[in-house]
């Protein structure tokens, strides 16, 4: 099996977050960037297919330069290979744009199968996964806690609200996975040593043949109208006990309307 792991750098989930006041996009040099910890389900998932099945998983990544160092991560956890798309005109992509520039680089590969973790913390828009299904023609399983390969057929359990939906499609397919189905692996030593020799293409828009109007902030459909700081956070009130505390307890939460 060939199968692609798209993965994204976010900022740090435990980092405090800005947004920039020149253009109203996240601000990703103020906090560490990481692997998405819901793409690392992703990439687990494809290391599990590859030792089941054969075969490699590759890689796939959008962002600026230092998103190479997620890809080495997941190379450490034992990818064969990558794609980095790096391009300065990509700054400020939505997820539209972003759908299309990952189909043009998976496009013509013959990967078997396409990973996505469910979402990115970044974000939390859960949409990515379908649109590259859409633009690439293929079909799509979504929200998948459980992935099994059989010859040309992909079965997965999908969740749902009253909980979950056994599915199936044909190969080559796009699946996107919830972190209920696997226990990510941590990235060894000798991972991590064999990581630094494994390749990595990077793509460009020219590449890729994508126009920069077609991308990049002012390409994107939607945009940050307005924002502020988050205000700072509130004294709490004290509330002495001299005897009718409970009654000022009970008064203050009716006031703030929890009863």
């Amino acid at each position: 099996m060939k199968i692609a792991v798209c993965v994204k750098q976010v900022p740090d989930t435990w980092a405090e977050k800005k947004l920039k006041s020149d253009d109203s996009t996240l601000d990703r040099e103020a906090a560490e960037g990481v692997l998405n910890e819901l793409d690392e389900y992703a990439v687990e998932e494809a290391l599990r297919l590859v030792e089941a099945h054969g075969g490699e998983a590759v890689v796939v990544s959008m962002g600026p330069e230092r998103a190479g160092e997620t890809v080495r991560k997941a190379l450490s956890m034992g990818a064969d290979a990558g794609i980095h798309v790096l391009d300065d005109n990509l700054h400020g992509s939505d997820a539209l744009a972003t759908s299309a520039v990952l189909a043009k680089a998976l496009e013509g590969r013959d990967f078997d199968l396409i990973i996505f973790g469910s979402e990115s913390t970044d974000a939390r828009m859960s949409v990515v996964p379908a649109m590259v299904a859409e633009r690439l023609g293929l079909p799509q399983v979504t929200f998948c806690q459980k992935v099994e390969v059989d010859g040309s057929v992909v079965r997965a359990e999908r969740v749902t609200d009253y909980g979950f939906d056994s599915v199936e499609g044909p190969l080559p397919a796009v699946v996107s996975v919830v972190e209920k189905i696997n226990e990510p692996r941590y990235p060894s030593f000798k991972g991590i040593m064999a990581a630094k020799k494994k390749p990595v293409e990077t793509l460009t828009l020219a590449d890729l043949g994508v126009e920069p109007a077609a991308v990049g902030l002012a390409g994107a459909w939607s945009a940050v109208a307005d924002f502020a700081e988050r205000p700072p956070k509130a004294a709490g009130t004290v509330v002495p006990d001299d005897g009718q505390g409970g009654a000022r307890i009970a008064d203050y939460l009716v006031e703030q309307k929890f009863i």
